[in-house]
C-alpha cells in the first residue's frame, strides 16, 4: 500500500481539487492531510475525501515536520509527499503503477521522483525554460551522478528508509526537499523519471518573479552546503501578501 502525505496550511481555495482528483485512484492507498493549524477551512474540505486528517494543537516549525507527522501514522510501505497544488494529470493507476515497479524491480531504489511542470493553463514560457532545467538536474543528480535531489511537490521514499534517517530534517525551514533525498542517496538508489509528470500551479514564481525566487533558492542552497541551515528563520508565502509559516 501507498501512503500519499500531503501537508496543507489555509489551502482552502486548491486542497479540494488535488483531492478530488486523488479519489480516482484505486489501487491499495489512504490519503493522509496533515494540517498545521489553519485558520480558514481547510481541514473541513480535507475531511470530505482523506482517509486521515491531522490537525495540530501546536503550529510545527518547519514543512518538514509537518509532513514527519504525516509519515508517523501511515500505514503504507511506500509514503509519497505530495503538495496542496500537486496534480497528476494522467491515469492515476497507470501512473502508480509505474512507479511502483521501479521499487518492485530494483530492491536498492530508495526514492523516486518524476518531472514537475506548471499546469499547461497557466505555464508561462519562462516555467517552461526553468523547469526543464530542474527536470534535467534532477535526471543528472539521481540517475547519473547518484547525489539526489527532488522537489517536495512529489517523491516517493520506502518507509523503511524514510524511518532509519529520521525523516525530514524539521530545523529546515526551506530546501528540506532536496537535503532528504541527498541523504537518501548515501545509502541506497534514488531515481527521477521523466514520465512520471506531476503539475502545479506555480503561484511562488507568479507571484514574485523567477528572478528572485532563483536568487532565495540559491542563497538557501549555499547556506546549507556551507553552514547545514537555512538562512530562512520563517518561510514566507508570497502568494499571500505579508503572510509568513
Amino acid at each position: 500500500m501507498i501512503s500519499i502525505i500531503i501537508p496543507v496550511y489555509n489551502e482552502e481555495g486548491v486542497i479540494e481539487a488535488t483531492l478530488v482528483r486523488l479519489k480516482s485512484l484505486t489501487l491499495p492507498h489512504e490519503i493522509i492531510v496533515t494540517d498545521d493549524k489553519s485558520t480558514d477551512n481547510t481541514p473541513i474540505i480535507a475531511r470530505k475525501y482523506a482517509d486521515v486528517v491531522l490537525c495540530t494543537e501546536i503550529k510545527h516549525p518547519t514543512i518538514g515536520a509537518n509532513r514527519n507527522a504525516g509519515a508517523r501514522v501511515a500505514r503504507g510501505d511506500i509514503l509519497v509527499f505530495m503538495d496542496s497544488t500537486s496534480i497528476i494529470f494522467e491515469n492515476l493507476d497507470s501512473f502508480f503503477k509505474r512507479a511502483l515497479k521501479h521499487f518492485n524491480d530494483n530492491q536498492k531504489l530508495v526514492a523516486l521522483t518524476g518531472a514537475l511542470w506548471v499546469e499547461p493553463d497557466l505555464e508561462t514560457f519562462t516555467d517552461k525554460i526553468v523547469y526543464t532545467i530542474f527536470n534535467w538536474t534532477h535526471i543528472i543528480k539521481n540517475n547519473w551522478l547518484h547525489m539526489g535531489e527532488a522537489p517536495g511537490k512529489f517523491q516517493m521514499i520506502r518507509r523503511e528508509v524514510f524511518e532509519k534517517i529520521g525523516g525530514y530534517r524539521a530545523d529546515l525551514v526551506s530546501r528540506e526537499d532536496a537535503e532528504i533525498f541527498m541523504r537518501l542517496s548515501k545509502i541506497g538508489l534514488t531515481m527521477c523519471d521523466p514520465s512520471l509528470k506531476v503539475y502545479h500551479s506555480g503561484r511562488r514564481a507568479h507571484a514574485i518573479g523567477w528572478p528572485k525566487l532563483l536568487s532565495i533558492w540559491m542563497t538557501e542552497t549555499l547556506w546549507l552546503t556551507v553552514f547545514n541551515k537555512t538562512r530562512s528563520k520563517n518561510w514566507v508565502r508570497w502568494w499571500e501578501k505579508d503572510q509568513k509559516i
